[in-house]
């Protein structure tokens, strides 16, 4: 408990609970968003949304940003290659949805990304992550710009130090790291210790990210690197329950164990607002992953997941998850 820090500011923004549902792209839409809210993430982030898109007004691109005040305060994660394009959308960003924060990504190590200079490519040329940085700070001058970043390209060319120091120089308010490589992807340990080296070395909140699985992931990390606030990706896909767990043990309750029956709720609830949101084929289509991980790990999982991936449409999964009975 001694390790949980309670409060965060970044920019004007006060974050009473410092733990942040994390974008994730094709997963942080506003169904999703919603629900961890409900369940209580201190900021959440839409899911990252092309410079390049938002600057020739894409429909699709511009449904990703949009977004409710419930969900607030909600930073619009954007990637690009280039200080012009992503000026120009970062702009088009705050005058059109005005969300609280803009975070630009530093952080995501997919090929399709990356090839094009996108993403966590900007690792290799610090000049042009520079470039581009000042180019949105600039251009949003009344809300706070944060930076979603990796450790590095690779394990011999190790950046989030350097690159920090000079994103705050920048203007940069807040900066989260995922301290792996692009070319580890997902794969191997997350290095902790370069969250610690480079808290050591900026005085904006630096937030943790990589490896959270449970609450003494997060009292580890707290007491290891001594960041001010944690991003939480993949540990809330299908529990969004555990938000409302670390609240919790921040104010000394027990957590309760989650019930089949509020499992299936919320279950459900996530289905409607997808379905309202995208639209019956998409909405049903989307969930089709989010069954896999609401649903696993108890007697009978395996069976009723692949129940619920079959089904052809909207009406038969409602009927499924209403007529179970745990």
């Amino acid at each position: 408990m001694t390790h949980f820090k309670k409060k965060l500011k970044i920019g004007n923004i006060n974050i009473d609970f410092p733990f942040f549902l994390a974008p994730m792209a094709g997963v942080t839409d506003y169904a999703f968003r919603v629900i961890a809210k409900e369940f209580g993430a201190g900021i959440v982030y839409s899911e990252f949304v092309s410079a390049h898109g938002i600057i020739r007004k894409n429909e699709k691109t511009l449904k990703m940003i949009q977004f409710s005040d419930f969900e607030r305060p909600i930073g619009i994660q954007i990637f690009g290659d280039s200080p012009e394009v992503m000026r120009d959308a970062a702009k088009v960003v705050y005058e059109k949805f005005k969300p609280d924060l803009i975070d630009i990504n530093y952080g995501c190590p997919v090929p399709k990304v990356t090839k094009k200079g996108a993403g966590s490519a900007a690792l290799k040329d610090l000049c042009l992550m520079e470039d581009i940085t000042q180019a949105v700070v600039e251009s949003v001058p009344k809300i706070p710009v944060t930076v979603k970043m990796r450790a590095g390209w690779n394990a011999e060319k190790i950046v989030s130090t350097e690159a920090g120091i000079k994103l705050e120089k920048i203007g940069v308010k807040a900066i989260t790291l995922h301290p792996r490589t692009t070319v580890q992807m997902y794969k191997s340990k997350a290095n902790w210790d370069l969250i610690k080296e480079l808290k050591e070395n900026v005085d904006i909140p630096v937030i943790g990210n990589g490896d959270i699985n449970n609450i003494d992931d997060i009292k580890r990390m707290f007491k290891t690197t001594n960041c001010d606030g944690i991003m939480i990706g993949r540990a809330a896909l299908g529990n969004p329950w555990f938000f409302t767990e670390i609240k919790k043990y921040m104010n000394d309750e027990d957590p309760k164990d989650i019930s089949m029956k509020e499992r299936f709720e919320v279950c459900q609830k996530h289905l409607d607002l997808l379905v309202q949101t995208h639209g019956e084929v998409i909405g049903t289509n989307n969930m089709r992953k989010h069954f896999g991980w609401y649903f696993k790990g108890f007697k009978d999982a395996s069976a009723l997941r692949k129940k619920l991936v079959l089904v052809k449409n909207y009406s038969e999964m409602k009927d499924i998850l209403s007529n179970i009975r745990p």
